[in-house]
């Protein structure tokens, strides 16, 4: 069984002064066991301020400053250096924004235990019983399109390879070199899969509601995208045709 006494979940942040302790409380109110690391890029609103405020009367936070905007993918890769280094059987990756339901982590963290023993589990909002609220239709249809992509290109069966709320577990990271990992943004989260996959272990997906944040400026950017299609063309041309994994 999982101990969920060792779970850790990663939080990077950046001018997000507004939804940290929001979803602190969340998480603590869903998953009070869970401990919470924010790994914050610089934020000159104060975000990681508070997220230390929180930490010295608090045991189950801690952050983790760092001095410039490195991206998502540099973000968590600290955050899972720290976990594995301090202990934790669990890592799950979280938005700070609120779009990742804390209340669904007891259910992901439970599929870890499932028949398959997955390596990950994915907060899945392509699933039947997922879903998202607040998006626009053309965001939908792109996250959707994106997916289907790289299903094809990849020869992959994950329905939200570019979803960020995920849970893994620490053991099957320690065995990934991190240091290889150069991916930003939905790429790394489409690395990250390949590299489970490639990894010999089995990917389970749980369905989310997936909402769009309420305060603060989302993150996302046309190159964000554009990377992350320019890269699964080039993994799946590796994988399909030459036969090499990641």
């Amino acid at each position: 069984m999982t101990d969920a006494t060792r779970t850790l979940v990663m939080i990077p942040t950046y001018q997000e002064r507004e939804n940290v302790e929001r979803i602190l409380d969340r998480l603590h109110a869903a998953f009070p066991e869970a401990h919470a690391l924010v790994v914050d890029d610089g934020s000159p609103d104060g975000t990681a301020d508070l997220a230390e405020a929180r930490a010295r009367v608090d045991s189950r936070v801690h952050v983790v400053r760092r001095t410039e905007k490195n991206g998502l993918g540099a973000a968590y890769i600290a955050a899972m250096r720290w976990g594995i280094r301090h202990g934790y059987e669990v890592l799950v990756e979280m938005d700070a924004d609120g779009s990742h339901p804390p209340e669904t982590l007891p259910a992901m963290v439970a599929a870890l235990d499932g028949p398959t023993r997955p390596g990950l589990v994915i907060g899945s909002r392509w699933v039947d019983g997922g879903s998202v609220v607040n998006w626009p239709r053309s965001r939908e249809a792109l996250s959707r399109a994106g997916n289907a992509y790289a299903r094809i290109a990849l020869g992959i069966g994950v329905q939200d390879a570019t979803a960020g709320y995920r849970v893994y577990r620490a053991d099957l990271l320690a065995r990934i070199p991190l240091d290889d990992i150069v991916s930003h943004g939905y790429c790394f989260q489409v690395d990250m899969t390949l590299r489970v996959l490639d990894a010999g272990e089995s990917i389970a997906e749980v369905p989310i509601e997936f909402r769009e944040r309420e305060y603060g400026e989302s993150k996302m950017s046309r190159a964000i995208v554009v990377e992350a299609m320019l890269k699964v063309t080039q993994w799946g041309f590796a994988r399909r045709v030459l036969g090499r994994s990641r």
